[in-house]
C-alpha cells in the first residue's frame, strides 16, 4: 500500500489485528510502527524476523522516503527531518492517536528523533542496535580495523564517504559484510540474510552517511517520556553496546538489555530472545 504524504508516496504494509478476538472476547492491541535501517534498506528484513510480534501488536512496516517501494525523489529529500515528519504524517493518515515504535539501526535514529519531537504521540519506544550520536562512526572504524578483513575494510570506505555507485554496489557491501553484522553468519552453511527481494537505495544511504558525521541527539534524549526498551548486541561493530548504554542512561524510563554473542543483527543472532523481550515489553 502507498500513502500520498507530504508531496511523495510512502509504502507501508500491515500485519496483525488491532482489535483481535482472544478467548471469546476482543482485545485492543497497540499499533507498532517498524522503522528499518540502512539508511537505504527496506522493510523486508522485519518481515523475515519480526512477524511473531503480530501476536501482541498490529504491525505497520514502513519504507522510508526514497527507499524500498516508496517513491523515488531527489537525493537531497532523503533526510532525517523528512523521515521523522513522514512517520508523523502516516500516523495522522491512519487516524492513530498514539503509536508504539520499533526502530533498528538507522531506523532507531529516526525513532529517537520522532520521540524527541512528538513525545505525546509515542506509547512505547523500542530501540534496537542503534546510536544517539556521530561518535558511533569512529567506534565502528576502530572495530572494523580489529575484526574486518582487508576486503571489508576497503568496501567500508564507500560507507564512510557515502559513495556507493548504485543499488547493486550497496548490496555487494552488505554481502561482503554479512559476518560482521551477524555472529550467526560466521558459522552458517547458508546465507543468513535473504536479500534477493530487497530494493536498496544507494542515494538514501549516501545521503544518510553524510548526515551521520554530524548528528547528536544525546542532550535531547531527556525529552522522551514514553517507556523505552533498548536492545543491544554485545559484539555489534557498527552501533556498539556503548552507544546503547548512553541512550539508556539519558532516557528516564529506559530499560537496557544486552544480548551476548550477538552482532548488529540481534533479531537473527538471538531471534527467540528478541521476540520474547519485545513481546513482553509491549504486553506489560
Amino acid at each position: 500500500m502507498k500513502a500520498k504524504l507530504r508531496g511523495t508516496e510512502i509504502y507501508f504494509d500491515v500485519a496483525g489485528m488491532q482489535l483481535a478476538p482472544v478467548k471469546g472476547d476482543f482485545v485492543e492491541r497497540p499499533v507498532l510502527f517498524l522503522l528499518h535501517g540502512g539508511p537505504g534498506g527496506d522493510h523486508l528484513r522485519f518481515k523475515q524476523t519480526s512477524l511473531e510480534l503480530a501476536e501482541c501488536a498490529q504491525l505497520v512496516f514502513i519504507d522510508h522516503r526514497g527507499c524500498g517501494r516508496s517513491k523515488k525523489t531527489k537525493q537531497s529529500d532523503y533526510t532525517l527531518e523528512n523521515n521523522v515528519e513522514d512517520v508523523e504524517a502516516l500516523r495522522k493518515h491512519l487516524g492513530l492517536d498514539k503509536i508504539c515504535i520499533l526502530g533498528g539501526s538507522y531506523g532507531g535514529i529516526v525513532a529517537q528523533s520522532y520521540a524527541i519531537r512528538y513525545p505525546k504521540r509515542v506509547q512505547k519506544l523500542i530501540l534496537v542496535c542503534t546510536a544517539p550520536s556521530k561518535d558511533t562512526i569512529e567506534e565502528a572504524k576502530e572495530a572494523l580495523k580489529k575484526q574486518g578483513t582487508p576486503q571489508q575494510i576497503k568496501m567500508a570506505e564507500h560507507l564512510w564517504s557515502g559513495t556507493f555507485k548504485n543499488p547493486k554496489h550497496l548490496g555487494q557491501f552488505f554481502e561482503a559484510m554479512a559476518d560482521m553484522y551477524s555472529i550467526k553468519a560466521r558459522t552458517a552453511k547458508k546465507k543468513v540474510f535473504q536479500t534477493s527481494h530487497t530494493l536498496w537505495s544507494h542515494e538514501a544511504f549516501n545521503q544518510g552517511f553524510h548526515f551521520m558525521k554530524t548528528f547528536n541527539l544525546i542532550s535531547r534524549l531527556k525529552k522522551i517520556t514514553s517507556p523505552t526498551l533498548v536492545l543491544a548486541g554485545q559484539d555489534d561493530w557498527i552501533c556498539s553496546v556503548n552507544q546503547s548504554r548512553i541512550i539508556a542512561k539519558h532516557i528516564k524510563h529506559a530499560k537496557l538489555k544486552i544480548f551476548k554473542n550477538c552482532g548488529h543483527a540481534i533479531s537473527t543472532d538471538a531471534h527467540a530472545g528478541y521476540i520474547k523481550s519485545v513481546s513482553h515489553f509491549l504486553l506489560k
